[in-house]
């Protein structure tokens, strides 16, 4: 693979680009961050945005995912043209509605030799590939069915044996990959595989449906991740193969850790419902996307949606991998928050609270535990925050080690840490997010792990709340959402690799000296006063 700089296209008319997520999760940030960028761009040239569902792999896609993404986006004002919820002229707009257009693209390609049916089986694939890697190649599909008689091929599909639909890529030569943020990206054809088009269901793989979908929606520019970029000669292929003039190709940077490696949710909360429950205001989130890879002309920090539009040029998009900096991000929040007058950030700390939808679900929980409506606040105050702090209540992390039950089975940091990651991988999975669910995955985790229920519940307690004492575990989690819930387990697992237990004896340290440097000045108080100190009084 090699590439030569080239300069951004100009633009064709009319700009129609589009965001193509997957429901198979929470909202991720980085489906924010090119959405902003798809968004802004067809702004700037007057075009449209279109947001498009693919949901082809049914096994993890679900109508409460594809829901959260539509909320997210709408909440970072990121909003689209046409789409599954407000229609347009090129719909349907769910890929799992668009089968039979896909189906008749396989046979226009079966026809043309450009593909071919697959019936290798599961098994098959694995010793192929078992021998590929002991052989210390990458793995590609060997070509098993490729040079198959069509009609035969055909004979045995309609019998209704078991096949797939595979690309037929040229196994000489190259293919060039006209990046505008790249240039010319080559790729050696040998070193592409057959990619499965179709897939045994006859629900196409993203390769397909991706380039159908682009074609037959008129998308003139596909603006997405660098992920991608090494699935593209497969897309020009299938271009050329129908004779389809391809879009103009920009791929950009990944978003990264502060290590620099891919921004994920085990390194940085990566759920856009995350940072908007965490109090991060809309256009200060945006604001800071737009800075993650690209600059201002005259270098601005803070600026609004529709100034970014107007002075948008993606060549100053830089390909170094930017940084997904929370502390950065909070320091645009606070610009912000700080500008507004102090009625406008009440109004907008009123709204925020208003609009999170669950004020009625939280009064419900701490509605026994409240005396008086000035200890409202600090009964509420775990489901308005991202994170929390233990304090004294981090040993409670580990599992037993607050018990004074004699049968508790008191774990070490270790397996305590196996525990939370057992349930974090529960949780990940659980749908729908609901208490009697959530009470199953944390049951499970907590015998698995050998502990006594009341202990494992209380070390779950406190890694979400902060406290051994709040409502009820699982309807707090229930009503604190995934994606928070989630982010504070995953503090508490950090803590017991070690983290944590150097913050706790930093802060002991930190109180002892403390302790010493008030002794030392009522020492130095009452020699000055001719009176006599005792420190054990102290």
């Amino acid at each position: 693979m090699s590439a030569s700089p080239s300069s951004i296209p100009v633009p064709k008319t009319p700009v129609r680009v589009r965001i193509a997520p997957s429901p198979t999760g929470d909202p991720h940030v980085g489906t924010a961050y090119i959405a902003l960028f798809n968004l802004a761009f067809a702004r700037s040239h007057g075009g449209q945005f279109v947001l498009r569902i693919e949901d082809t792999d049914q096994k993890r896609s679900s109508s409460e995912s594809e829901a959260a993404i539509l909320k997210s986006l709408s909440w970072c004002g990121l909003q689209w043209d046409e789409g599954p919820d407000v229609g347009g002229p090129y719909g349907p707009y769910r890929q799992s509605e668009r089968s039979d257009l896909y189906i008749a693209h396989c046979e226009q390609l079966i026809a043309s030799a450009r593909a071919y049916r697959c019936f290798c089986s599961a098994e098959r694939l694995t010793e192929v590939r078992a021998a590929q890697r002991a052989a210390g190649v990458d793995w590609r599909y060997d070509g098993h069915c490729r040079n198959h008689d069509p009609a035969a091929s055909k004979a045995r599909a309609d019998t209704g044996e078991t096949h797939v639909i595979r690309l037929a890529m040229p196994t000489e030569g190259t293919t060039a990959v006209p990046d505008a943020l790249r240039g010319a990206v080559i790729y050696d054809n040998h070193r592409v595989d057959d990619q499965i088009l179709l897939k045994s269901d006859g629900l196409p793989t993203y390769h397909l449906a991706n380039v159908v979908d682009d074609h037959l929606m008129e998308i003139t520019h596909v603006i997405r991740a660098e992920e991608w970029i090494n699935s593209t000669p497969k897309h020009m292929e299938l271009y050329d193969a129908f004779g389809w003039e391809p879009p103009v190709f920009i791929h950009m940077p990944l978003l990264r850790n502060a290590d620099k490696s891919k921004i994920s949710k085990r390194k940085n909360p990566v759920s856009l419902d995350y940072y908007q429950r965490s109090g991060i205001l809309p256009e200060a989130f945006v604001n800071f996307l737009s800075l993650l890879g690209y600059s201002m002309p005259d270098e601005r920090e803070v600026f609004t949606f529709a100034e970014f539009v107007a002075d948008l040029d993606l060549s100053r998009i830089s390909l170094g991998g930017p940084v997904f900096d929370r502390v950065k991000l909070e320091h645009i929040n606070g610009l912000y928050l700080r500008a507004m007058t102090p009625a406008q950030l009440a109004n907008r700390a009123a709204a925020w609270l208003e609009e999170d939808g669950r004020q009625e679900a939280i009064a419900e929980l701490v509605q026994e535990r409240v005396p008086t409506l000035a200890s409202w606040n600090q009964q509420i105050d775990m489901f308005h925050r991202g994170t929390v702090s233990w304090g004294e209540d981090a040993r409670h992390l580990l599992v037993g080690c607050g018990s004074r039950k004699k049968k508790s089975v008191r774990l070490d940091a270790k397996r305590s840490r196996l525990m939370f990651e057992d349930l974090i991988a529960q949780l990940e999975a659980l749908k729908p997010w609901q208490r009697d669910g959530i009470e199953a995955a944390l049951r499970a985790s907590v015998t698995k792990a050998g502990a006594l229920i009341g202990d494992g519940f209380m070390a779950v307690r406190v890694a979400i709340s902060g406290s051994t004492a709040s409502p009820g575990l699982f309807e707090s989690i229930e009503t604190l959402g995934r994606a928070v819930t989630l982010v504070r387990l995953r503090a508490a697992v950090d803590w017991l690799r070690g983290k944590g237990h150097l913050e706790t004896e930093i802060a002991g340290l930190e109180k002892r000296l403390a302790a010493l440097r008030t002794s030392q000045e009522r020492l130095i108080e009452a020699q000055s006063a001719g009176g006599r100190f005792d420190p054990r009084e102290n």
